[in-house]
């Protein structure tokens, strides 16, 4: 259908030469009232007149104007970060300054978490569209009643880890036994109490904080680490990797995949196509990401630099480095972001049987995939 819009000096563009002669007939001698002055009607007028007519029409009933191809309004999408802006969520911001997400026909708002800032807490709240969670919070808060879906397993193989001086005379899990160990609380525990009760391990347990002071002071004997911030926080404080001895959870068969990417599933129930969108924009911010080191690093140190985190340029490139070895699938049929079951079912015994839920949902109805070429309805 022709739409009436106003050209030069006010001509009546797409209507035929019959129909502006019919429209001139009919309104020959008419007035039409503006300010307290009354006005002769000119094309012009009839032109705002008519297209004022269509605006009011489609605010009444609801109806969308159509916009030109590459013009249609983005839709608005929040995600909650789990902390402050670092390489740990490259792709995302990759996926954001490089127009992915804008080709996808979405506009993209980040909320920071940090120290006492809960990512779920924004989701539960509304004030987030999606949130990335760790796998083990994720479904605890599902046994809580959350009905919470796993779009995208950012994190594939564990990067928490637990460190010894290399000269503590602590080279295996056994030489642990009776030594103080520092370590987080909440979810950051989980693994760790796997790992001593897999080798009947009992040790000093002492509260670590966000730094790893306590262990540079050799006030504890092990800390608690992650492969990509806190160990090379370690490397750069001045110990040499061989002056490190680290026992990563994921080599010991304790792997329980961090970070993902979720949403509640009404959203998935109300907007299908969002959800699919945001999901296939961000792996791809993710491959975009680690293409180009350097860009990914301009980008990311800009996000560092507004936050004022206080970290540099070469720290956030090994973090970068890490994400990829962490993230990308060992089986490369395997699209990135892919929840591998087993992984799953290895992680939901471990919280039965640490009585951390009493419940697991089904695998399927927990993880959600969008293979290539399949669409979801709008």
């Amino acid at each position: 259908m022709k739409g009436i819009v106003c050209g030069e000096r006010g001509r009546l563009v797409g209507l035929s030469k019959a129909k502006k002669m019919e429209i001139g007939d009919e309104m020959k001698g008419r007035h039409v009232f503006s300010t307290p002055h009354t006005l002769r009607f000119t094309p012009h007028c009839i032109c705002k007149g008519l297209l004022q007519i269509v605006v009011l029409v489609c605010v009444v009933f609801g109806v969308t104007l159509l916009l030109p191809a590459g013009e249609a309004p983005l839709r608005p999408v929040t995600l909650a970060l789990q902390w402050i802006p670092q390489s740990q969520f490259a792709g995302f911001f990759v996926a954001k300054e490089t127009g992915i997400y804008e080709r996808y026909g979405l506009d993209v708002t980040f909320l920071s978490g940090g120290p006492g800032i809960s990512a779920f807490g924004f989701l539960k709240e509304g004030k987030a569209d999606f949130a990335l969670l760790w796998l083990t919070s994720a479904l605890q808060l599902y046994d809580q009643g959350y009905d919470l879906v796993n779009l995208f397993q950012v994190i594939q193989r564990s990067g928490l880890m637990l460190v010894a001086h290399a000269d503590s005379g602590i080279e295996k899990p056994r030489d642990m036994e009776g030594k103080k160990v520092s370590l987080w609380g909440g979810d950051f525990a989980i693994a760790p109490q796997a790992f001593f009760e897999q080798y009947n391990i009992q040790v000093n347990e002492i509260q670590q904080s966000f730094t790893m002071n306590l262990f540079l002071r050799r006030a504890v004997d092990v800390a608690s680490a992650m492969w990509y911030n806190e160990y090379y926080l370690l490397r750069n404080s001045g110990l040499d990797p061989e002056e490190i001895t680290t026992f990563r959870f994921s080599e010991y068969e304790l792997n329980f995949p961090e970070d993902g990417l979720y949403c509640l599933a009404p959203t998935i129930e109300q907007s299908p196509r969002l959800v699919q969108d945001f999901v296939r924009a961000s792996q791809e911010g993710w491959h975009e990401a680690f293409r180009d080191y350097e860009r990914t690093l301009d980008i990311v140190m800009r996000y560092t630099e507004e936050a004022h985190t206080g970290t540099n340029r070469v720290h956030q490139r090994w973090m970068l480095a890490r994400m990829q070895d962490m993230m990308m699938p060992e089986d490369t049929s395997r699209p990135l972001g892919y929840l591998r079951r087993e992984d799953f079912e290895f992680v939901c015994r471990q919280l039965r049987e640490k009585q951390f839920i009493e419940t697991q949902p089904s695998y399927d109805a927990f993880h959600l995939s969008f293979p290539e070429g399949e669409e979801v309805a709008q």
